[in-house]
């Protein structure tokens, strides 16, 4: 018997649902006496460090065995097996230096004047809107994105969302701040 389950979730997430029922189905089939295999994909997509190391505990005390169908940990496994275990713990190791990089990477490209990010969707009509609903109307995030259009890209004709809104806000005030201190 094979049964699929798929999650587009984060392995960072607390809360997998799909991952928790596999694991409890596995569970309860191998407790009847069927021999059971969870098979992943990577186990980069099962989880990292502590977070799989503490999921293969799990497997191993209920016998299920584990299978990566991909990467470093490729075929199957013993999970409290002491290279499974070494393996898991610089995959979560991998993540902090992958999260270090990145944020070096975006450090560096705003010091060089770089916008980080999609293409802009906002522009000075925009914002002008925007600022007239936010002081004269006092009208929510939510309900200013509401009332905008954006006018130029691939997003033309669509709504910006309300973290545009406020990003673009707090551009405009803390520009405005600096203008007033300088």
């Amino acid at each position: 018997m094979t049964r699929v389950f798929s999650e587009k979730i984060s392995t960072r997430a607390t809360i997998r649902p799909e991952l928790e029922a596999a694991v409890r189905l596995a569970g309860e089939i191998r407790s009847s006496g069927v021999r059971v295999t969870l098979v992943v994909h990577e186990h980069k997509r099962l989880g990292r460090g502590i977070e799989l190391a503490t999921l293969a505990e799990e497997l191993k005390a209920s016998d299920v065995g584990l299978e990566f169908l991909a990467g470093e940990l490729q075929g199957s496994h013993d999970p409290s097996g002491i290279v499974f275990t070494v393996l898991a713990a610089m995959s979560g190791m991998e993540r902090e230096y992958i999260r270090d990089r990145t944020l070096e990477g975006h450090e560096s490209a705003r010091n060089r004047g770089k916008t980080i990010g999609g293409a802009g969707v906002t522009d000075p009509d925009m914002l002008s809107m925007a600022l007239h609903l936010r002081d004269e109307k006092e009208m929510s995030l939510r309900d200013i994105a509401k009332r905008l259009v954006i006018t130029t890209g691939t997003k033309k004709g669509q709504r910006p969302s309300p973290a545009t809104v406020m990003r673009m806000l707090r551009e405009h005030d803390e520009q405005a701040a600096a203008l007033t201190s300088a």
